[in-house]
């Protein structure tokens, strides 16, 4: 164990040891010669102009004037000039003084050789540093051993500084608040910390803690930066007995950087009450805090200080700035953040940077952050990490994996490619434009892969339906000892309900309950989408039920689950209490309440919820909203109504408001109105299959083949695929995919033959075939087989044989359900007693008893 000898506090007021005296102190006095010499005081006083406006070079050839005059210069001269170079950071300049020095042949002293520790210890060359210190011998005195411990400290060689400091103390000489401060630093970190509170108390007992402020801001910083512990932070603040506005601007910085925003601003306002005036960190701190909160009009309050008191200039403050306007602004622009970028008078790449991420962030502006981030670089700036990670973001979030890859290139070249949050972004860039496989490869050459990485390829494996990937990195994880955090719960959720897969997602739930997560709001969250979309809406509504803290997610989560299971008086109700509860809408939410009346055709509640949106809670409808009015009324039989609504929007409608009215179109059979929304589709998206095929489907339903075999022979000629349909369903963990015709499965006849049982009873009960729902020209018997051929109907059969009675049967399809299987599994219900659940693209179907829970209404 360690423990620290320190001398009393008494003996620091004794002359120290003879190692603390300075033999050589005569060398700064200059030499007889020099003094004779008329030139050396001129040529003197000219280098200490020289270096008083920082043109370090003409000092150099001041000091080379002086050699060839005859004037050699002294150590006064040259220790002078050695901190004008570290004062400037010129460090070059200050290793050519160091030669120069040498070949002066001058014998230095203490205050020259301590100067050039600190020069070589600030550039990072910690073994010349370290030369120098061994070499002086007894000519070490405190500001030579507190340089060497702060040298250690600073170039992240922790131990080396702890090992310095305790052989001080050892040889008897007293720290003084340099080295103190030095050494704390060096315990900064979770393997040290230890060592830093035994060193705590050693400041404490020896009155420095009280005698200097650097020290008690040191000690702040060592509690927040190791454990995040700003109870015992802010007790040094609060027992510090003199502050300075450094003392106050730290303690809101890192109250902010730690999630404690509210204390950050009641801090700043005791700082103001105290009579210190803010500087630019001060503002920069407050206003993230605000940025935390979403507090926006306190932001802008002290934005109009900080114009007042012309820090609206400074890089660090508009950084702020930016980043406050991008993520407060209430309709998801970045207008006011621009204004604020264009404003500043100069701009570095951290500028740069922090309007790129606010474009990419606004979820609406990734081009232009493409386009932001070729002008910083055509104006010599030179991007950081952060700067490729934001805009490799964008690159995923325009699935454009092409750009994506030259700035990756360019990343490469600047030798950053090998950073993580580099590396991460690359992978979620590939996973969002679903190339796994690039991904894949992106995150097996990290060289040093974190939590992040791994919880970026699986939420890439989740939101590509590749789920036996996605467990399978989830068992890697546990055995890298790296640990799982909510996000990967979340990401492992979303990938159980991208599939329906709620076996998994009930084992996750049983994980992360004995990893302590029940109560985290993000998981249960992700509980709520996952039960949801699985198809157990009571599980979702129960894990809602208990949750204590819920936010905007949860109740949109929860409206949109009881929407799609086709509950809309639930989901409406569910709305009425969150508004009461004083939580904002956002506009997730009103597409969740939209798609409730549009389920149920409540149009009346459907048209008082969009004209509420912007008349009462401020939110400036978008397409997905106008489309959801389309399909509320479309579904109604309302086409006319439809167009003209379409007809009345602010904006041009795009593909998908057209495609949303083709679809209303095939069931109502309107051709003409249908064939009109196809070339809306076309005319902005030629390559989107879909166009074609609703409206090939809208014409096989009329029966008219020969404009079928059109349009399917141009499809062909643009080599334009249609997604094949396929069923699942889960049975024992296990994911079993079915295709039209399906006969791979290895229970195959079994599951044909208790499909051909099902048909012959639910006939005897009153079901026909609806033959409309097959899309080809065939007699009608080869159509009846056709329809008993369909993935669903599959899907349904094998769970018959392969689940017990009591339990639901819960299929899943990638497409529409068809007509004619939601018809044919009613009976089904009815017929086996069974509960079936059905999943498409839409929603939810609940068959029970001969009953849907959509009432023939989708």
């Amino acid at each position: 164990m360690i423990t620290l000898c320190l001398p009393s506090p008494a003996q620091s007021l004794l002359p120290l040891s003879s190692k603390t005296l300075n033999p050589s102190r005569q060398n700064i006095i200059p030499s007889s010669d020099s003094l004779k010499s008329p030139n050396f005081e001129p040529l003197k006083n000219r280098l200490i102009r020289q270096l008083d406006v920082g043109h370090l070079h003409h000092a150099i050839s001041t000091l080379d004037l002086m050699t060839q005059q005859n004037s050699p210069p002294d150590l006064t001269t040259y220790s002078i000039l050695l901190k004008s170079c570290i004062r400037f950071r010129n460090f070059q300049l200050g290793k050519l003084v160091h030669r120069k020095l040498i070949q002066s042949r001058l014998e230095l002293d203490s205050v020259v050789l301590n100067t050039l520790i600190s020069l070589y210890s600030k550039c990072g060359d910690t073994e010349t540093a370290r030369s120098i210190f061994e070499g002086m011998e007894n000519r070490r005195d405190l500001v030579s051993w507190s340089a060497m411990v702060s040298c250690f400290a600073n170039n992240s060689m922790e131990l080396q500084a702890i090992w310095t400091f305790l052989d001080m103390l050892e040889l008897g000489f007293y720290p003084n608040e340099y080295c103190f401060t030095a050494v704390i630093r060096a315990c900064s970190n979770a393997k040290y910390s230890w060592i830093g509170e035994i060193i705590y108390g050693s400041v404490l007992k020896t009155g420095y803690f009280e005698a200097d402020v650097c020290v008690g801001c040191e000690l702040i910083d060592m509690f927040a930066k190791t454990s995040g512990d700003l109870g015992s932070a802010y007790k040094v603040f609060e027992k510090m007995p003199e502050r300075n506005l450094v003392t106050w601007t730290l303690m809101i910085t890192r109250f902010t950087q730690l999630g404690c925003a509210r204390d950050a601003i009641d801090l700043f306002l005791d700082m103001e009450l105290s009579g210190y005036s803010p500087d630019r960190f001060t503002y920069s701190s407050v206003l993230s805090a605000c940025t935390e909160l979403g507090l926006l009009a306190l932001g802008k309050q002290l934005h109009s200080r900080v114009i007042c008191f012309g820090l609206a200039l400074d890089v660090c403050v508009g950084c702020s700035l930016v980043n406050m306007y991008a993520k407060c602004a209430a309709d998801g622009l970045v207008d006011d953040s621009r204004k604020v970028f264009d404003q500043m008078s100069a701009h570095n790449v951290m500028s740069w940077t922090t309007i790129i991420t606010a474009y990419v962030q606004s979820g609406e502006c990734n081009k232009e952050a493409i386009e932001l981030f070729c002008r910083m670089i055509s104006g010599q700036i030179q991007p950081n990490q952060f700067s490729f990670s934001s805009v490799l973001k964008a690159c995923g979030n325009l699935t454009d994996p092409c750009i994506g890859e030259q700035v990756y290139g360019y990343a490469v070249k600047l030798g950053l490619a090998s950073v993580n949050c580099v590396g991460n972004s690359l992978i979620s860039m590939y996973a969002k434009s679903g190339r796994m496989e690039d991904a894949r490869k992106a995150f097996d050459i990290l060289f040093e892969k974190n939590l992040v990485s791994y919880n970026a390829i699986v939420d890439g494996y989740a939101k590509n339906v590749k789920s036996e990937e996605t467990f399978l990195l989830f068992n890697e994880i546990a055995d890298t000892g790296i640990g799982i955090d909510a996000f990967t719960f979340a990401s492992l959720l979303s990938g159980a309900a991208s599939i329906g897969a709620m076996g998994k997602g009930e084992q996750i739930h049983g994980r992360l309950l004995k990893e302590g997560y029940e109560s985290n709001q993000c998981i249960c969250n992700a509980l709520i989408s996952m039960y949801s979309r699985c198809g157990n809406i009571e599980a979702a509504f129960q894990v809602f039920d208990q949750m204590e803290d819920r936010n905007v997610i949860s109740w949109t989560s929860m409206i949109t689950g009881f929407s799609k299971h086709g509950f809309a008086a639930r989901a409406l109700e569910m709305f009425r209490k969150m508004l009461e509860t004083g939580t904002r809408p956002n506009e997730i939410t009103f597409v969740a309440v939209l798609s409730a009346c549009s389920h149920v055709g409540m149009i009346y509640e459907g048209q008082k919820h969009f004209n509420s949106m912007y008349e009462v809670h401020g939110i400036v409808p978008r397409m997905e909203h106008y489309a959801c009015m389309v399909d509320l009324l479309g579904r109604s039989g309302l086409l006319v109504e439809a167009m003209e609504f379409i007809n009345s929007m602010p904006v041009m409608a795009d593909a998908l408001v057209w495609r949303t009215l083709l679809g209303a179109c095939r069931v109502h059979k309107n051709t003409e109105l249908g064939k009109h929304a196809a070339e809306m589709i076309l005319e902005q998206e030629p390559e989107d299959p879909a166009a074609y095929i609703l409206l090939s489907n809208l014409y096989a339903s009329a029966g008219q083949w020969r404009d079928v075999t059109k349009i399917r022979k141009s499809m062909k000629e643009r080599n334009l695929i249609k997604e094949a349909g396929y069923s699942w369903i889960e049975v024992e963990n296990m994911v079993h995919r079915f295709h039209v015709g399906d006969t791979s499965h290895p229970q195959a006849q079994e599951i044909y033959r208790e499909l051909d049982q099902l048909a012959a009873k639910i006939k005897e009960m009153g079901y026909i075939p609806d033959t409309d729902f097959v899309l080809h020209d065939v007699e009608e018997e080869q159509k009846e087989q056709f329809l008993f051929q369909h993935s669903e109907k599959i899907a349904v059969a094998y769970g018959i044989i392969s689940t017990t009675p009591s339990k639901p049967i819960r299929i899943f399809k990638n497409l529409r359900v068809c007509g004619d299987c939601h018809t044919a599994m009613k009976y089904i219900s009815m017929a086996t007693g069974r509960e079936i659940v059905v999943r498409d693209t839409n929603r939810f179907h609940h068959m029970k008893n001969g009953v849907c829970s959509c009432n023939d209404y989708w």
